[in-house]
C-alpha cells in the first residue's frame, strides 16, 4: 500500500495538493497503468456470490487528515491524499463516476454524519438504520462497482452488505419481482431531480443477467403502496431473505471495501454523532466497468430524472 501512498503523493504534490484539479484527473490513468501487479491484482473483479472484498493496510495519518468535517460542502480539500488514492484504485478496477447533481460533481465524496440530517436515507445520517439499498438505484447509469474508504470510525460503525445470489426465493416471487410494476424515486442526495417533471420509469426489482441473479433495490424510495398486495408480499420476502444473509463490515482506518452494486445492497447501522471532529469519515467513489452487461437492456430509455452521470477521462 505505500506504493499507492507514494503515487498519489506525487500527483498531489504536482497540482499543488488539490485533489479536484482537472490536470490530476486527466494524469490518474497513466498513473494507475504503472502501478504493481500486486496492486492491479487486488483490484480483481468481484468474483464470490458474496459480491465484495475489502483491502486492508492503508495507512492513514489521523492527525494529518485533520477534524471529521460536519458537511460535504465544507470539507474542501481535507483528505485530500486518500481522494486521489481512491482514484487510482477506481481507475484500476474500471471508470470513475461523478454526478452533477451530488456533491458539486466530485469523483470522490466525503461522507460524514451531518446535523439535521440524523434521519434521512442518505449518507449524511447517523441516528436511523440507513436501509439496505443498491447505489443511485433511480438512474440507470448506476456504478457497477462502489468503493468505501475508511479515514475514521472510532465507534467501529458497520456497514451492512447483503448479496442477491445469497438469498433463497421461490421461482413465483423471482418472477413476480421481474416485472417492472414500481419505479424507483430519486433519493434525498438529489433534490434536483426530485422535482424532475416526468413519469417515473417502472423497473423490475430482479434481473437475470448472463453473468447470473442481479438486483436493483431501495425500498425508501420505491412506493409499494402503489403495487399489488402479491407484490408487495414478494417484496417483503425478498427484504427479509436479504436480512437474513446480511453481514456487518466495521471498517477501520485504512480499509477500502468494495461492492458490487449490481449484486449487493448496502446500508450502515444507527450511531450517535457527536459533531466534534472525531466522528466516521468515508471516503466514497464510483466505479463503472467497461463492457458488463449486468442491466436490462430496457434500462436505456429511461430519463434518469434529468441527472447526467458523467464518466472520468472524457
Amino acid at each position: 500500500m505505500s506504493e499507492l501512498l507514494t503515487t498519489a503523493r506525487a500527483l498531489l504534490d504536482a497540482f499543488d495538493g488539490v485533489a479536484t484539479h482537472p490536470g490530476l484527473l486527466a494524469q490518474v490513468p497513466d498513473a494507475a497503468a504503472k502501478l504493481s501487479d500486486g496492486i492491479r491484482d487486488a483490484c480483481r473483479p468481484v468474483d464470490t456470490a458474496d459480491g465484495l472484498f475489502v483491502l486492508r493496510g492503508l495507512p492513514v495519518d489521523d492527525a494529518t487528515i485533520g477534524p471529521t468535517p460536519g458537511h460535504w460542502s465544507t470539507a474542501g480539500n481535507a483528505g485530500a491524499l486518500h481522494d486521489v488514492v481512491l482514484l487510482l484504485l477506481s481507475t484500476a478496477m474500471g471508470t470513475p463516476l461523478a454526478w452533477e447533481g451530488q456533491q458539486d460533481g466530485r469523483f470522490v465524496h466525503n461522507i460524514v454524519p451531518s446535523p439535521g440530517h440524523e434521519e434521512e436515507q442518505t449518507g449524511a445520517s447517523s441516528s436511523v438504520l440507513l436501509s439496505p439499498h443498491t447505489e443511485d438505484a433511480f438512474h440507470p447509469g448506476r456504478a457497477h462497482l462502489l468503493v468505501l474508504g475508511c479515514l475514521r470510525n472510532p465507534d467501529r460503525v458497520a456497514t451492512t452488505a447483503a448479496s442477491i445470489r445469497q438469498v433463497q426465493l421461490d421461482a413465483d416471487d423471482v418472477e413476480l419481482l421481474r416485472r417492472p410494476v414500481l419505479p424507483i424515486l430519486p433519493d434525498d442526495a438529489y433534490a434536483e431531480a426530485q422535482g424532475y417533471d416526468g413519469t417515473p420509469p417502472q423497473v423490475p426489482t430482479l434481473w437475470q443477467s448472463p453473468e447470473g441473479p442481479t438486483l436493483r433495490f431501495d425500498p425508501a424510495y420505491t412506493p409499494l403502496d402503489e403495487a399489488s398486495g402479491e407484490h408487495r408480499a414478494a417484496y417483503g420476502r425478498l427484504e427479509a431473505e436479504l436480512a437474513r444473509v446480511s453481514v456487518a463490515v466495521a471498517l477501520t482506518p485504512g480499509d477500502v471495501l468494495v461492492v458490487d452494486n449490481d449484486l449487493v445492497v448496502h446500508g450502515r447501522v444507527p450511531f450517535r454523532a457527536r459533531y466534534d471532529g472525531t466522528d466516521r469519515w468515508l471516503k466514497r467513489s464510483s466505479v463503472r466497468v467497461p463492457g458488463r452487461r449486468t442491466r436490462p437492456p430496457a434500462e436505456r430509455s429511461e430519463h434518469g430524472y434529468g441527472q447526467a452521470a458523467v464518466e472520468a477521462y472524457r
